[in-house]
Formats: C-alpha cells, structure tokens, sequence
C-alpha cells in the first residue's frame, strides 16, 4: 500500500491542492460569492445615495422657497395642503394615493 502511495503521490497532491484552492475561490471572506454579495449591496449604497441626494435637493429648494425673500404662492400652497383652506365659492379636492 505504502508504494501505491508513493507512486500516486503527485496525483494526491494534486487533488487535495486542487480542492483547496477550489473551494477558496468559491468560499471565505475573499471568494466569488463574497464579491457578488458586496458587489449588490455596493449597487443597493449607491441607489440609496442617490435617493438621499435627491430628497436633500428638494429640501433646499423647498427652504430656499421659505428665506428672506418669501414666495407668496408657496406660502399658500402649503397653507391649503395642510389647513385644507380655500376661498369661499371655491372647491377643494383631495386626491389620495393607494399607497401601501
């Protein structure tokens, strides 16, 4: 048995350093599905990022709306959005979404 194993040594070798590496490449920290997993959250980050900047613009814009210099008609915009307030012989309509 010891001579099959010496003659079969670089065949055993090779198969055990090939499942090594095998295995590697697929697994761990560093492997293949490791980098597709990091690579869609990385995808995910930069939806959410570009999500965030534009929320952020329309904040500014909405501020800017309400500095030194105010803007009358958003003013009332915002006064008939929230306090459902019109002019008399005026009607109001309010549409909701199917938002779930």
């Amino acid at each position: 048995m010891l001579t099959k194993l010496k003659n079969n040594f670089f065949i055993l070798i090779s198969t055990v350093l090939f499942l090594y590496f095998f295995f590697n490449l697929l697994d761990g920290e560093r492997g293949l599905i490791s980098y597709f997993e990091k690579k869609n959250i990385l995808k995910e980050l930069k939806d959410e990022r570009k999500n965030v900047v534009n929320k952020i613009n329309e904040l500014e814009i909405k501020n800017s709306l309400l500095t030194d210099n105010l803007d009358l008609d958003y003013i009332e915009i915002l006064i008939r959005q929230k306090f459902l307030f019109g002019k008399s012989g005026e009607n109001t309509y309010i549409i909701k979404s199917n938002e779930n």
